[in-house]
């Protein structure tokens, strides 16, 4: 039997104890989100509507279904930024990381005198109010976060979720319960905005060079996080991390670990392959706890079903519950995502944007796949990822047949002739591993490329946090 954590706020049967409706910031009604569109922007204008907020928004993004959707929940769009997108009975306004003061929206704020928050300190504020539980760490954390808000229970937990479930489209939404899941990212320490009661670090590795600026100053974030997690509860860390065995140290909260090694408290391990996925088995203290299956490939994503199985056992959700929403979990868009064929040519979609994900996203594929021809095409994202971990990028592709490298997606960073150039290095550093690697100038040219070379029986894998997505859509027709 599992000896869960002492301080558990539920019973074995996973029965919730309904509480008051969400109040989220007081007084609040009338919200206006300046970068809607973003993934976490998304989440929480969903949830701020089943919430019976009045919800408006502006962003510079296209028309597209998510975007559809949230319209058809009520939001009221602005293409686009202006200062007359601000209605004056706004009561707040929140803003996407990506949105600088200068903003004509936030300027209006400021002259009259509405209350501005970032989106991290909106997630604080809404937290403190309820049970917080967050999932952190460099890869994983959409999934893990979606994994465990399902375990807990769509109608009994709040939950904000940085992509959309596969089977619903919704990433936000409220619950009838005292918990709040939430994605917890660590980029300009916007994790630190929150305080929660139980919280996963689901690994470590450096990233966002655009912000930290080395390995110590993103484990004292690190470091720091684990200190807010609360007294009365839980840390769970990656076992075979030391990164994260280390800034563990400085959690007051209980910490557990959990890995794909013997030696965690949770230990996952005779992972088999199924006609629809995986399972595992799951032991607690040396002692078998309960079988898990899942619909996602990779062993990354056992790695992430595994913290969910711990943290929610911990949390006191009986095994037999916990393997039940787990068999249901239909994933996340953007991971590993089916989007359909196009002249016998399986077409998928993956958000992988780091040497590590990325190898793990095509090793993953060359386990279901086998030996059908993989096409990689791969947009990088940000300059400063891309030359930071140019080396480890480089040796990230094996399992692909052939390679095609976009130009670098900015993102935040200033537009200038490097995209072209340092996508141009990493394809070359590619080749010299060995692999059939090309460098395009455009999507457009990789549209091209696959219309001539691709055929029947291949596999066809877009990669990258930019908008590497819209070859899949524009395979029949040029992009514009």
């Amino acid at each position: 039997m599992i000896a869960p954590h002492q301080k558990t706020i539920l019973s074995h049967s996973a029965t919730f104890a309904p509480t008051p409706s969400f109040q989220g910031v007081e007084g609040i009604s009338n919200i206006h989100l300046v970068g809607v569109c973003g993934a976490g922007m998304k989440a929480l204008a969903e949830l701020l509507m089943e919430r019976g907020c009045k919800v408006t928004g502006s962003d510079l993004a296209a028309e597209s279904p998510s975007l559809a959707s949230m319209q058809l929940k009520g939001l009221r769009f602005h293409s686009g930024h202006h200062d007359r997108f601000l209605s004056p009975h706004t009561d707040l306004l929140v803003h996407s990381p990506a949105v600088q003061a200068a903003n004509p929206e936030r300027r209006m704020a400021q002259r009259l005198g509405i209350p501005q928050l970032s989106y991290a300190e909106m997630l604080g504020k809404l937290m403190q109010q309820k049970v917080g539980v967050s999932v952190a760490g460099t890869h994983g954390k959409s999934t893990t976060t979606a994994m465990v808000a399902s375990i807990l229970n769509e109608e009994n937990c709040s939950a904000l979720i940085g992509a959309e479930l596969c089977d619903s489209g919704k990433s936000g939404w409220v619950g009838k319960g005292e918990l709040l899941v939430v994605e917890s990212c660590e980029y300009q320490r916007s994790f630190l905005n929150l305080n929660p009661r139980y919280a996963i670090i689901n690994g470590i590795e450096e990233d966002h060079f655009d912000y930290f600026q080395n390995k110590t100053d993103l484990t004292n974030a690190f470091s720091q996080f684990a200190m807010q997690v609360d007294a009365t509860g839980l840390l769970l860390v990656q076992g075979d991390c030391a990164t994260s065995k280390q800034i563990a140290q400085s959690a007051s909260a209980n910490v557990v670990t959990y890995s794909l090694e013997h030696g965690s408290d949770w230990w996952g391990t005779d992972i088999k392959q199924t006609p629809t996925g995986q399972r595992f088995r799951v032991f607690h203290s040396g002692e078998f706890v309960t079988e898990i299956t899942i619909q996602l490939p990779g062993r990354h994503n056992i790695n992430n079903a595994l913290a969910s199985v711990a943290l929610c056992c911990e949390m006191g959700v009986s095994p037999n519950t916990v393997r039940e929403r787990l068999v249901e979990f239909a994933g996340i868009r953007r991971r590993f995502e089916f989007v359909g064929s196009w002249r016998g040519v399986t077409l998928l979609d993956d958000y992988a944007h780091h040497p590590t994900a990325v190898a793990a996203t095509l090793q993953a594929a060359r386990q279901q796949f086998g030996n059908r021809r993989i096409w990689c095409a791969f947009q990088p994202h940000q300059v400063s990822r891309t030359k930071a971990l140019m080396n480890k990028f480089s040796e990230s592709f094996n399992e692909a047949d052939n390679i095609l490298i976009a130009p670098v997606f900015a993102a935040r960073e200033e537009l200038n002739e490097e995209l072209e150039t340092i996508s141009s290095q990493l394809a070359e550093k590619i080749s010299l591993k060995g692999n059939a690697v090309k460098g395009t100038l455009s999507l457009d040219q990789i549209v091209t490329t696959l219309e001539d070379e691709g055929r029947p029986g291949d596999v066809l894998i877009t990669m990258g946090a930019g908008d590497i997505d819209r070859v899949h859509h524009e395979l029949t027709n040029k992009l514009q």
